[in-house]
């Protein structure tokens, strides 16, 4: 099937397998993520341990996200799409077999290296096998399934581990991951690479440093950013303020609610024009610096009114991102984009908490919130004055 008639085919069938590996990678990034540090019977015996446990994942897909998106425009994003997730299996069922702290570690640098080539392979077929017109709808969706991922993995992944341990939710995710990929063996369809010209890495650079890739790529690593300190620090303010697990559970439940609830409809928006990227960007980075500013208020309402609106800000960049990404990059490089911004994403989630950390460690936590919330609104701020700027009389 060509890209034409692919496009042209019913939208569900080949792109639910797609959504869900969207989801396979957020519930494995954040399932066991969330679950490593209370069992020291599974080989996590302190902090250190824990910490690097937790960067391996995520510095394989620092690491790997270009290079799999650049492979992706070469040869195909289905093929390292179904690759990277038979890889992720594989990658879940070593360490089930095994059962032994080095293949714990194995098995995460194995699964961060595998999403490296699915994630950023789904995002390249989720625009080509829509038109532009559908983009807006396409990525929304595709990041309401990723959202549901996050949401779901601490919880579920918390279930299977008081079930069975960690061995348990490896096997889920081994069987997960074969099963995404047999689903988009079947549904996916062939869409070739296109022919592309010689690229030099001058060429590289600059495509790269426009400011259609950069603006919309700062915007999601921000965006990725507070998404981060919310669900990492808004239980510790909540605790401060002397609540229960409960309530700040709650809390990071409905930061990840209203990023998943907003995403399809500030798609939907893009799409009928009834919302320009550039404005909803604005929009969600100003939300969300202002949800950043409430997690500075103390007590129950600061937070879940934080939680609500950094999930809204997040919400209105993500699919608003990738989708002016998409609209603004040739064809044949959209593998080689999703990567980088990926990548722009990845360097988000780890320095938006430490940026926050940084200064809360000689402030307070709240000065950590500002300093955030304040890099975050400079974007707009600066948007706003160059605007706003006279232009000199021409002599």
């Amino acid at each position: 099937m060509t890209a034409t008639s692919a496009q042209q085919a019913a939208p569900a069938a080949r792109m639910w397998p797609l959504y869900a590996a969207g989801f396979t990678t957020a519930f494995g990034a954040h399932g066991i993520a969330a679950n490593l540090g209370g069992h020291s019977e599974d080989a996590v015996t302190s902090l250190l341990v824990l910490g690097g446990l937790l960067a391996l994942y995520d510095g394989a897909e620092v690491l790997l996200k270009p290079l799999f998106g650049a492979l992706a425009d070469r040869i195909g994003a289905r093929p390292v799409l179904l690759g990277g997730l038979v890889a992720f299996a594989a990658a879940s069922a070593a360490y089930v077999v095994a059962d032994s702290p080095g293949w714990l570690w194995a098995a995460r640098l194995g699964q961060g290296a595998a999403a490296s080539a699915f994630s950023p392979s789904a995002s390249a077929l989720v625009a080509r096998l829509n038109p532009a017109a559908r983009h807006g709808r396409a990525f929304g969706s595709y990041g309401f399934y990723k959202s549901i991922g996050y949401t779901l993995g601490p919880l579920l992944g918390g279930v299977l581990v008081w079930a069975g341990g960690l061995r348990l939710l490896f096997t889920v995710l081994a069987v997960l991951g074969a099963a995404v990929a047999l689903w988009a063996a079947v549904a996916v369809p062939h869409v070739p690479p296109l022919p592309r010209q010689r690229q030099t890495v001058v060429d590289l650079a600059r495509r790269l440093a426009d400011p259609a890739f950069l603006r919309p790529t700062a915007a999601l690593a921000g965006a990725t950013a507070a998404l981060s300190v919310g669900v990492g620090f808004l239980p510790v303010s909540g605790a401060a303020a002397g609540l229960g697990t409960v309530a700040t559970g709650a809390a990071v439940s409905v930061l990840a609610a209203c990023a998943a609830v907003v995403q399809p409809k500030a798609g939907r928006a893009l799409d009928e024009g009834r919302l320009t990227a550039p404005a909803g960007l604005t929009a969600g980075l100003l939300i969300t610096s202002a949800g950043l500013a409430c997690a500075m208020l103390p007590g129950l309402t600061g937070v879940l009114a934080a939680a609500a609106l950094i999930g809204i800000g997040t919400g209105l960049i993500t699919p608003l991102g990738f989708a002016a990404l998409a609209a603004a990059t040739p064809a044949e490089r959209l593998g080689q984009t999703m990567g980088s911004a990926e990548l722009g994403r990845e360097l988000g989630d780890a320095g938006g908490p430490l940026l926050v950390a940084a200064v809360a460690s000689v402030a307070t936590l709240t000065y950590g919130y500002a300093a955030l919330a304040l890099l975050l609104a400079a974007g707009p701020a600066l948007a706003l004055a160059a605007r706003r700027r006279p232009t000199p009389d021409k002599i």
